[in-house]
């Protein structure tokens, strides 16, 4: 059963029209600029001699399980909402096993080392943003 609320006249216009679903028209890029640094995925990056598609989210799983999430960009997304600056980027990522074969962890230098053979497939949202 649904509730239809009516909308007040003090709601704010942005906030309303982003509860409204997105456009059906979507934009990907192959890369990314932010804050002065630039992502791109992989596929663009395979005739490139510079890489920048890694990706590293600091988590933690429905029972508060501390998690590292380690992996690289395959889609960069962007959805937009009925007015030009209602825009969200979402990130699709291939996410590495991170079990303890999948990660070597340098204590002395704090580098951490990912076999990127490792693919880890028990995840339900390959997306950030």
């Amino acid at each position: 059963m649904y509730q239809v609320y009516q909308l007040r006249e003090n709601v704010n216009v942005t906030l309303s029209l982003l509860s409204l679903s997105p456009k059906r028209k979507i934009k990907c890029y192959n890369e990314y600029f932010i804050n002065r640094h630039v992502f791109h995925i992989e596929e663009y990056e395979q005739s490139r001699n510079t890489y920048n598609n890694k990706v590293y989210v600091k988590g933690s799983t429905s029972n508060e399980f501390k998690v590292d999430y380690y992996g690289k960009f395959e889609e960069v997304i962007e959805l937009q909402y009925h007015r030009e600056q209602n825009k969200v980027f979402l990130f699709k990522c291939y996410w590495y096993d991170t079990n303890d074969r999948g990660i070597r962890v340098d204590l002395h230098h704090g580098l951490v080392e990912i076999n990127s053979k490792t693919r880890l497939y028990t995840v339900d949202d390959v997306f950030i943003f």
